[in-house]
């Protein structure tokens, strides 16, 4: 039987989790969580396997239950390898957290089956900062928003969420020229890394104006397809990829194919170290470049403001970039990819890390962007979202032979 209890701590994106963790590890909590100051602990998260990853290649050494160093294991199985490794470390409780992101579906339902099970020996205190995500079975439901740690009821009310404004979208200073409105255009595309064939005969078309979902389980080959469209990827050479009016290989550098897209991705917001404000982030955008360095026109600073006025950030314009929210600086990163308007847009997993009331934020810019814009957006995340509602959805379904790619038009689109 077991007497150890469990937590669903749901958090605001402005609390300190690091510090957090640190106080429940090193038993200093206070109020109801004091419970486990007395208890060994160890910390199941994404940063914490990453860490495991670089020991091992640092040293040379194997750690994990495995006879395989845990970076040659896909993400999900990489979650299951080190939790395996936490088991071995015997604890009383795990601090979970956010245990489901970069997760696709079923590797979801599978680690939720698995720490189900192993609650009935083991305490757990899980960290989450969307409220979808809290597990079932726990029955401790808690909000914690500021650094107090305080644990409050939880209050997801939709009415108390930040929101993008309605404001129209501040013109581009430059138009695209476009000859035709097929930006991508993959004919039968297969990439193969060391006779291990990641996907195989992918045929997408890609036009002007659509809003795409791509899904697929991990591992199944999305970032390869991505850096097939960002023109990175050497393996396009020699085959039927299209990008932009122009064949993959025809004299074009890789700077004619990315002047094209603008492309936010999770790892970006660990780049800017620099103690830029919210103004400089986005005019950054017009010049490509990680912080400042060129003076602004005149223009480019009006366009800047009417982008800040259009989140509802304009009182915010010299808060440094730093002292954001995380929900806040995604929605800069992402203003910044717009600002020019490029034709196509690549969002890879915004959503992912987010609160509940970030997520809103981030979530109402792109529906606004789609309803303002012509550009098109390819939105990547194993998450089907409410709010969002994509024309077409490209899935990578996984074979032997490599992913083969499928195409869906959800029946629920509303434009």
């Amino acid at each position: 039987m077991n007497n150890k209890p469990h937590w669903n701590l749901l958090l605001s994106d402005f609390v300190n989790k690091n510090q957090l963790i640190k106080t429940l590890l090193s038993g200093n909590s206070t109020g109801e969580l004091a419970v486990y100051n007395n208890l060994k602990g160890i910390l199941f998260s994404d940063i914490a396997i990453q860490q495991f990853i670089e020991r091992e290649e640092q040293y040379d050494t194997l750690e994990a239950a495995s006879n395989r160093k845990l970076r040659s294991f896909s993400a999900g199985e990489q979650k299951k390898e080190y939790m395996k490794y936490c088991l071995n470390q015997n604890p009383d409780y795990i601090i979970l957290d956010n245990p489901f992101d970069h997760l696709d579906q079923t590797s979801r339902k599978t680690l939720a089956d698995s720490l189900k099970q192993l609650s009935k020996t083991l305490g757990f205190i899980q960290l989450v900062n969307r409220s979808e995500d809290l597990l079932s079975f726990i029955e401790n439901k808690a909000q914690i928003t500021d650094d107090s740690f305080t644990i409050k009821p939880i209050d997801i009310s939709v009415n108390n969420f930040q929101k993008t404004h309605t404001s129209q979208i501040p013109k581009p200073l430059h138009s695209f020229e476009r000859n035709s409105d097929i930006l991508v255009k993959m004919d039968g595309i297969s990439v193969s890394y060391n006779e291990n064939p990641i996907i195989d005969s992918i045929f997408w078309t890609i036009k002007q104006g659509e809003f795409w979902q791509l899904v697929g389980p991990n591992g199944s080959g999305k970032s390869t397809i991505l850096s097939m469209i960002t023109g990175e990827n050497p393996k396009g050479y020699g085959q039927e990829l299209y990008l932009f009016g122009r064949k993959k290989g025809s004299g074009e550098s890789v700077w004619d194919i990315k002047k094209n897209i603008g492309i936010f991705s999770t790892s970006m917001t660990h780049l800017f170290k620099r103690n830029d404000t919210l103004e400089q982030m986005i005019l950054s955008g017009f010049f490509d470049s990680i912080g400042l360095y060129i003076q602004p026109t005149i223009l480019q600073k009006q366009i800047a403001a009417q982008w800040l006025e259009v989140i509802g950030m304009s009182a915010l314009k010299n808060k440094s970039f730093l002292q954001l929210s995380l929900g806040q600086q995604r929605v800069i990163l992402i203003v910044r990819a717009v600002l020019k308007h490029p034709p196509l847009i690549i969002l890879d997993e915004p959503l992912e890390g987010l609160d509940d009331n970030n997520s809103v934020l981030v979530t109402d810019l792109i529906n606004l962007l789609l309803q303002e814009t012509n550009m098109t957006i390819i939105y990547v995340s194993h998450r089907m979202e409410p709010r969002l509602k994509p024309t077409s959805v490209f899935e990578l379904i996984p074979m032997e032979t490599g992913s083969i790619g499928k195409i869906k038009h959800p029946s629920n689109h509303v434009q």
